[in-house]
């Protein structure tokens, strides 16, 4: 996909808010943050992109999806109705994702990673699980998680009883939440490095843009080729912002 813009607009991304974790009263604060945030970057945005666990669960039944988060959820519709493009790509908590968003909001979902590029610039973005060597573990719950069966299965829990256990597995789960991956682990055993790299092999791209690992990470590959990771919006409400030249992590 390709996307151009004038020089006084710029490209937006941010990604793992967990709205709701550990509570829905916790995490309300950071809810009110991430909408200041969305308040100021829509005056000079061309597209904003959101990579993934907005919400830290989100399950979409045929005509049901969890209650809250009424104040983000608006502010996209507002940003959205006023001709901003808004890319959302889902995550490993916000995976169970279908149409909501499109249909409610105008804001195409993603499950995998999609190439763009953005003024001449080659972008390979997405929310990062399952990605390159190693997370084993979450690989296969992953595949669990979107076996046809399984998902089937879990819509024919009341949502009042779906939503609080899909929740609880959530905030507990490790494997899901990756609470022990958030620290650096050096550039040759970054999964997502390695990934990059040999996505490398294929061809040339100037950026590659994920979030997941919770780590504000801008990291050279080559000369030419960068990999950024967003962080995420409960240790440090770092985002990344592109200009149309280069692109970097600030934080809110």
């Amino acid at each position: 996909m390709r996307i151009s813009f004038p020089n006084n607009k710029k490209i937006y991304f941010a990604s793992d808010q967990h709205l709701g974790a550990p509570t829905p009263e916790a995490s309300f604060p950071r809810e009110q943050k991430f909408v200041a945030w969305l308040n100021e970057v829509k005056e000079d945005a061309a597209a904003i992109f959101l990579l993934g666990d907005l919400f830290d669960f989100w399950f979409e039944y045929k005509t049901v999806v969890p209650k809250g988060f009424i104040r983000v959820l608006g502010k996209l519709a507002e940003i959205r109705d006023s001709g901003i493009p808004i890319y959302f790509f889902i995550g490993n908590h916000d995976l169970w994702m279908n149409d909501y968003f499109e249909k409610e909001l105008n804001i195409p979902v993603y499950h995998s990673p999609q190439e763009f590029l953005i003024n001449n610039k080659k972008f390979l973005i997405g929310h990062g699980d399952g990605l390159g060597p190693g997370d084993k573990g979450y690989k296969r719950m992953k595949k669990v998680f979107t076996f046809p069966l399984f998902k089937w299965m879990f819509k024919w829990l009341h949502p009042d009883l779906g939503v609080r256990l899909g929740h609880y597995m959530s905030v507990k789960n490790k494997l899901i939440s990756g609470e022990e991956d958030a620290k650096f682990l050096g550039e040759e055993n970054e999964w997502l490095v390695q990934y990059c790299k040999r996505k490398l092999k294929d061809k040339h791209r100037d950026y590659f843009v994920f979030g997941h690992r919770h780590l504000p990470l801008n990291i050279d590959l080559n000369e030419k080729s960068k990999y950024i990771n967003l962080g995420d919006w409960i240790d440090y409400y770092t985002y990344g912002v592109y200009d149309g030249e280069s692109m970097e992590l600030k934080a809110y």
